[in-house]
């Protein structure tokens, strides 16, 4: 690959970056703490496709115009008979690492689903501690939050409340409905998911993969997952409603 070819797929792979941190495709693959990051490398790679192109631009320009006073051999390491400065074509098939490039910019992959949860042990992990809820019935608060509040917590700081979760559908093959988030620590690559039973007022039809926002109360049941033995607390819902994929698909309390 010669150097023009080169600075294209820097350019590429800067522009892909660009992309999708100005967007938010890169949160289908790392934390959103991590795009200041993605920007500086995108910009970097840019910069160094186009001083490179630049560069190159350059050398050519000098090798014609000692080219053209007849006194110049084209790269000046030639024998005289005129052949050992010519460069030899590249292969065609070095283009083909652009694919996956264009690829990442049309195509936004899906964010891990019920697939993975169901085949994957609930992460939960003791919290340090439990910051106080704010007033006002149903409080929002993350999954993840609920799950350690009500199995670690043995839900004291959950009574009497009444909370509002917003997770994605999984259902076990014995037909338990789980509303689950994955959670991160970097990037999807090590996105684990953490479970939450649903008891109570369940809608009659559950499509894995659907986000549904739900309404409910702390309950003391609780089970092991049967992937890891991991423990899963219930939430005993009240009421719920199917909404979009959020705009960051996973949890990333364990980064806060």
């Amino acid at each position: 690959m010669n150097r023009q070819t080169q600075a294209a797929v820097l350019l590429l792979i800067g522009v892909a970056l660009l992309h999708g941190a100005l967007s938010d495709l890169y949160l289908r693959y790392v934390k959103e703490g991590l795009r200041p990051l993605l920007l500086a490398a995108g910009t970097l790679l840019v910069v160094t496709a186009l001083a490179t192109a630049w560069y190159e631009w350059r050398r050519a320009r000098r090798e014609e115009r000692g080219t053209g006073t007849g006194t110049g051999t084209g790269d000046g390491d030639g024998d005289g008979d005129g052949t050992r400065g010519h460069a030899h074509r590249e292969s065609r098939v070095s283009w083909l690492l652009v694919l996956p490039l264009f690829a990442l910019v049309l195509v936004a992959p899906p964010a891990l689903g019920s697939y993975s949860a169901t085949h994957t042990g609930t992460a939960l992990q003791q919290p340090y501690g439990y910051a106080e809820l704010p007033a006002g019935d149903p409080v929002p608060i993350g999954l993840v939050d609920y799950a350690g509040r009500a199995f670690y917590g043995h839900g004291r700081s959950l009574e009497g409340r009444s909370v509002r979760l917003t997770g994605f559908v999984a259902v076990t093959p014995s037909g338990t409905p789980y509303l689950v988030r994955m959670a991160l620590n970097c990037c999807a690559a090590d996105a684990q998911p953490v479970k939450i039973g649903l008891t109570g007022n369940i809608p009659p039809v559950l499509q894995p993969n659907a986000w549904l926002e739900v309404t409910g109360r702390y309950t003391a049941r609780r089970t092991r997952d049967p992937v890891n033995d991991g423990p899963i607390p219930f939430l005993r819902v009240t009421a719920a409603r199917p909404v979009p994929t959020p705009r960051d698909p996973y949890d990333e309390t364990w980064n806060n």
